[in-house]
């Protein structure tokens, strides 16, 4: 393997905090009290039914900010939140994800993962996005590697076969890293080398709704630290 490509929404970003905390602050606004954390976890998967799979039939007509804009305005419909104003909008499905807080366990890792292996963000996220968050926690890419350039959006396997020859690799000398066993598995059936790691905070306290590891993945890792031993880097 030369290149660990990242999943980077969930498994770098915890996005959960994030829009719970903008929503929560937008409702706080308005006197209003709901099930912030529920909400934002909808969104979540709205957002994501909006993106995966995109430019399988025809081009893609949206990015992925365009996705939490979109499912925001269908999350505040169905709730009575009609009271948020666009200032509330804006502050929540652009400058939330834009400004998420990376895991406390793997800013200290990716420095030593590049020195050995090529370290992408390989994401269905924007690249406006990645630019943001990766500025914000002084996060630094070998490449950034959005769906967003390639046409094609994860889990389609063009994706996967886009980023490998972007790097100039063959599909085994790339490993997908992520949280998730839909983009895991994806990624395996392209060819890819796969690790998981766990993240068991990222849905909040309602759990990942997939938190076990398919046992066909190459590595199965608790946390970055971990990652990076089975990878016999050592982190002090």
């Amino acid at each position: 393997v030369k290149a660990l490509t990242f999943d980077t929404g969930g498994t770098i970003l915890d996005w959960h905090t994030g829009f719970s905390d903008a929503l929560a602050k937008a409702g706080a606004k308005h006197g209003l009290d709901q099930d912030w954390a529920g909400l934002a976890n909808e969104l979540r998967r709205r957002s994501l039914g909006l993106t995966i799979n995109m430019g399988e039939h025809t081009p893609p007509e949206h990015n992925h900010d365009d996705s939490h804009r979109m499912a925001l305005h269908e999350v505040i419909v169905e709730n009575g939140l009609e009271a948020f104003t666009p200032d509330d909008y804006r502050s929540i499905w652009w400058d939330a994800p834009h400004s998420l807080e990376v895991w406390p366990d793997f800013s200290a890792v990716l420095p030593k993962l590049r020195e050995n292996y090529i370290c992408a963000s390989f994401t269905i996220l924007s690249y406006r996005m990645i630019i943001d968050t990766a500025k914000k926690n002084g996060l630094s890419w070998d490449a950034v590697l959005s769906c967003e350039g390639i046409g094609k959006y994860k889990t389609l396997p063009e994706s996967y076969q886009t980023v490998a020859k972007f790097l100039r690799l063959e599909p085994h000398e790339c490993c997908m890293v992520a949280c998730h066993n839909f983009d895991l598995d994806a990624a395996k059936r392209s060819g890819f080398k796969t690790a998981f790691v766990r993240r068991p905070n990222e849905w909040g306290t309602a759990g990942p709704p997939d938190p076990e590891p398919n046992p066909q993945h190459d590595i199965i890792a608790n946390d970055f630290p971990d990652l990076a031993r089975q990878l016999g880097i050592l982190i002090n």
